[in-house]
């Protein structure tokens, strides 16, 4: 019985230096892969791969990357198509980015706007490269609780869209439409 403990621990042994060799391996596979420039690095490599690619908007939920790339096929070579989907969920967002291998693509897809993608109008744009620290949505300034500290509250009303704090008695529902006490 000790000797098959013994031979079984050398097994495992033999396998745990398999694992280690092909762990390494692959290691330097991911290595090589990166340096060949799958994943952009600099925010230069990003922005020239964001002009070789589009946005497409208005996407059927049902449509695949498969059919997004023969939709546009004769605009050029595609490098890849990404289908953005909800983290939680799953379920795609309705749009989709496209990568093409040449500038040039893109102007010939930015042609197909407006076009009809499984009885969808699509909408097709230059992707944008998004800039550290710039906003385009413009929301600008603190969005905290206390922002009227200043005197920049207005009288009357609700500012930023934050109810006022009532001491006392409030009612909900249907209650607030009677007065406080009903006999009946």
């Amino acid at each position: 019985e000790l000797e098959a403990i013994k031979a079984r621990v050398r097994e495992m042994e033999k396998e745990d230096e398999r694992l280690k060799e092909l762990q390494l391996e692959a290691e330097s596979r991911l290595i090589v892969s990166s340096e060949a420039g799958l994943f952009p690095k600099t925010t230069q490599e990003k922005m020239e791969v964001d002009q070789r690619s589009i946005y497409v908007g208005n996407v059927d939920y049902g449509g695949t990357a498969e059919e997004l790339e023969s939709h546009f096929n004769s605009c050029g070579q595609i490098n890849r198509v990404t289908i953005l989907c909800d983290k939680f969920s799953g379920h795609p967002k309705g749009y989709a980015y496209i990568e093409f291998e040449e500038k040039s693509s893109v102007k010939a897809a930015v042609e197909l706007d407006e076009s009809v993608f499984r009885g969808r109008v699509i909408k097709v744009l230059p992707k944008r490269t998004n800039m550290p620290g710039i906003s385009t949505t413009d929301r600008g300034g603190y969005r905290g609780r206390f922002q009227a500290r200043g005197g920049l509250a207005q009288r009357g009303g609700y500012y930023g869209g934050q109810h006022p704090r009532v001491r006392g008695r409030t009612y909900r529902g249907r209650a607030r439409l009677l007065p406080w006490y009903f006999p009946y």
